[in-house]
């Protein structure tokens, strides 16, 4: 499969409140885009933190007409060339410089009651591109209007789910003192835990194995809520989710109350699984894991849950199995799906490393970069493809031993081609003149 814009996967997390909801009311679109302008966002490529509410808005048509690639980014010509007459440029800057707090509209109004510009004939965006080319764009000034934050849930299970990492406790493993993460997914409506593992690292490969397991058990959802670190950013979840049509939300920074569900089963893990846990029956994480899930499954979904009306999670979660999206034929694909592209040179012995392993590859792609296609779970290369997707083979485990008695291919000198009528020849042509003269 093809790599996937980074920038079309950024924007479609952003707008994450509205792509995840299956119908806007009345004024819902400008609320909520109002809400998404005055988050912090890292932006890739970007120093900025904020995202403007006409942005915002182009994305969402952009996506609502071509989906995910609606998102990627169109060339531009105009590139760091601002079409504004000087003079119009000059005052633009000046009035700007002079109150820093003037809006774009502001500065409008101000060139038009000027005499400068016509009305409605100054371009919103060529204002903000002027702007923002002298670093000048963003106003400042404190929030007058104070955030609201109000409790939901979702209708449906299978709807949203919640991920997060909590760090676990530090254990001996062979003789060795390991930190443990908790990596965890939540379904909202029910409470029901879709899958939770202990790792011994909490990268986006610890993620995904997390994530692997519950769309197994669980189905696929329509919303995955995230933090914003670094594993959750990483471009490989962003691709699955994109390719299973399940919408990656990310909260925004410091705020957790937006995972309040998350927080309140990590303090119920801490309270009734880890102050009983017996840690001389832990040998190694399979063992940690093991117990985890048995009481998970025995105890934690067998629970009655006041904020669910003392249903159990697990009856509220059956309650909706006919609305949960089951794999179906997409099982079959799923590891697939989870595979991640490497590129890699391939040497003059026709071979390339993954993992501090070498692989051979076939011998005519020597010198050329291939990317590896590689199951990072089991740590082996499925195979190698061009940097367009295109297939171009397999990849072995090296076997320098079999090599040894191996016949090899031995390059053949290019085939010399006569004509099949010879042309002049120097020698013979003075030869014959020489002795024609003579006699």
């Amino acid at each position: 499969m093809n790599d996937i814009d980074p920038k079309a996967l950024f924007r479609l997390s952003v707008l994450g409140p509205l792509v995840s909801r299956e119908r806007l009311g009345r004024g819902e679109l400008q609320q909520i885009v109002r809400q998404l302008a005055q988050q912090e966002y890292a932006i890739p490529g970007s120093p900025r933190r904020h995202i403007s509410e006409k942005t915002l808005q182009a994305w969402y048509y952009a996506w609502r007409r071509n989906g995910l690639a609606g998102l990627s980014d169109a060339p531009r010509t105009d590139t760091g060339r601002s079409k504004l007459p000087e003079p119009v440029q000059l005052a633009v800057l000046a009035a700007k410089r002079e109150n820093p707090r003037r809006s774009i509209r502001q500065i409008r109004l101000l060139l038009e009651a000027a005499g400068l510009v016509p009305r409605d004939t100054l371009s919103r965006c060529a204002v903000h591109r002027l702007l923002k080319a002298h670093g000048i764009s963003r106003i400042a000034g404190p929030d007058v209007v104070p955030e609201e934050k109000r409790s939901f849930a979702a209708e449906h299970a299978g709807s949203i789910w919640y991920g997060d990492v909590m760090h676990g406790p530090t254990l001996s493993f062979g003789g060795r003192r390991m930190k443990t993460y908790l990596v965890s997914l939540m379904d909202d409506a029910s409470r029901l835990i879709t899958h939770s593992a202990f790792c011994l690292s909490e990268t986006a490969l610890d993620i995904e194995g997390v994530l692997k397991q519950a769309l197994l058990r669980r189905g696929v959802p329509k919303t995955i809520v995230v933090d914003n670190g670094a594993a959750y950013r990483a471009s490989t979840l962003q691709g699955i989710c994109a390719r299973l049509s399940m919408r990656l939300v990310y909260c925004r920074p410091y705020a957790p109350e937006g995972k309040g569900k998350l927080e309140r089963w990590h303090r119920t893990l801490r309270e009734q699984f880890l102050a009983e846990l017996d840690t001389t029956h832990i040998r190694e994480l399979a063992d940690l894991n093991a117990r985890l899930w048995a009481w998970v499954e025995q105890v934690y979904h067998r629970q009655p849950h006041s904020a669910l009306g003392n249903q159990t999670p697990l009856s509220r979660y059956q309650q909706d199995l006919p609305r949960i999206r089951l794999l179906g034929p997409l099982a079959a694909q799923l590891d697939e799906l989870f595979w991640h592209r490497v590129a890699r040179h391939v040497r003059r012995d026709g071979t390339v490393s993954y993992q501090n392993r070498r692989f051979e590859v076939p011998y005519e792609l020597t010198g050329q970069t291939v990317m590896l296609v590689v199951d990072p779970h089991a740590g082996t290369v499925v195979r190698i493809e061009s940097q367009t997707g295109e297939p171009l083979g397999a990849a072995t485990a090296l076997d320098v031993v079999a090599n040894s008695t191996r016949r090899r291919r031995r390059a053949q000198p290019e085939p010399v081609t006569h004509a099949t009528t010879p042309g002049p020849n120097l020698l013979e042509l003075v030869h014959q003149r020489h002795y024609r003269e003579e006699g």
